[in-house]
């Protein structure tokens, strides 16, 4: 998968083009890049032409200015990424953060979305709650104290604490803090600012909210945002919020049948992945040592 570059808004926003089929845009999440895509985009590559970018200041793409670092900005880029490659319609997921630019996405433009999947995401990151300041503003402040890297492996810790979750700890870890730190702050800080537009009603995308039962955000309001979308809505019984990583089974079979108009797995299969195989674990190792960019 070449990775090619678009200039957009003042920055080279990268992106990864794969697979054949109708288009499929998946945007990641903080402190992540579209590399960490990789389990979803192997197995929805056969029946989709999947667009992956890094969002500005996230992998190998270049940091926009902060008056532009903001979810709508985001969204207005890779609307622009999607025109120029003269992708429409197209079908969207998004992963936390990713899942705010992919609602935003489609509230602006919601005739040229054609489904709209988010995972442990909310409609709303403003803090009204304890939790929700905790969540917020605990992560920068670990950043100024200790660094990017003690932080970074105290959030792997936290998304993946099994013990043989240690490959999805380490390349947490890594990835994470690999992130320029003044695009983490400046990218929690546009999400922390955020909330959608009460125009639900305008959305034409059929919709699925993806929510882990241990989220770091209330699962409560996650399942008031599936029903105010009208969507379907899947909780994934022992996953955290990695669920994309720790729940890989579970989360492509529900996004396979999500976008292929069938229904959803039964949910005795909405469950975390159970000890990874070697198979995985290689895999893994070879992410690790290929995709996380030089910053």
């Amino acid at each position: 998968m070449k990775l090619a570059k678009f200039e957009c808004r003042g920055s080279a926003l990268h992106y990864r083009v794969r697979g054949h089929g109708p288009y499929l845009l998946l945007i990641h999440g903080l402190g992540s890049s579209g590399a960490d895509w990789e389990f979803q985009a192997r197995a929805l590559e056969g029946r989709f032409r999947i667009i992956v970018p890094d969002l500005p200041g996230s992998g190998n793409s270049i940091p926009v200015g902060k008056d532009q670092c903001t979810i709508a900005g985001f969204a207005l880029s890779l609307w622009a990424l999607l025109d120029h490659l003269k992708a429409s319609p197209v079908n969207i997921i998004g992963f936390s953060l990713g899942g705010a630019v992919a609602l935003e996405m489609a509230l602006g433009r919601p005739e040229r979305v054609l489904r709209l999947a988010l995972i442990n995401s909310l409609c709303s990151y403003r803090i009204d709650s304890l939790r929700k300041w905790l969540e917020a503003r605990v992560p920068p402040m670990l950043v100024r104290l200790i660094g990017m890297r003690r932080m970074a492996w105290l959030v792997a810790m936290r998304l993946f604490p099994n013990p043989w979750q240690r490959p999805l700890r380490e390349r947490a870890s890594a990835v994470i803090s690999a992130a320029p730190v003044s695009s983490y702050l400046s990218m929690a800080l546009a999400l922390e600012r955020w909330k959608s537009s009460d125009g639900f009603a305008t959305l034409k995308s059929k919709t699925l909210v993806i929510a882990a039962e241990y989220d770091f955000t209330p699962l409560p309001e996650k399942k008031a945002m599936a029903a105010a979308l009208g969507a379907q809505f899947v909780v994934v019984r022992g996953s955290r919020h990695g669920t994309p990583f720790d729940s890989t089974e579970a989360t492509n079979a529900c996004l396979s049948a999500f976008l292929s108009d069938r229904a959803l797995p039964h949910p005795d299969r909405w469950i975390c992945d159970a000890p990874p195989v070697v198979e995985k674990l290689s895999l893994l190792a070879a992410m690790t040592r290929q995709q996380i960019p030089d910053h």
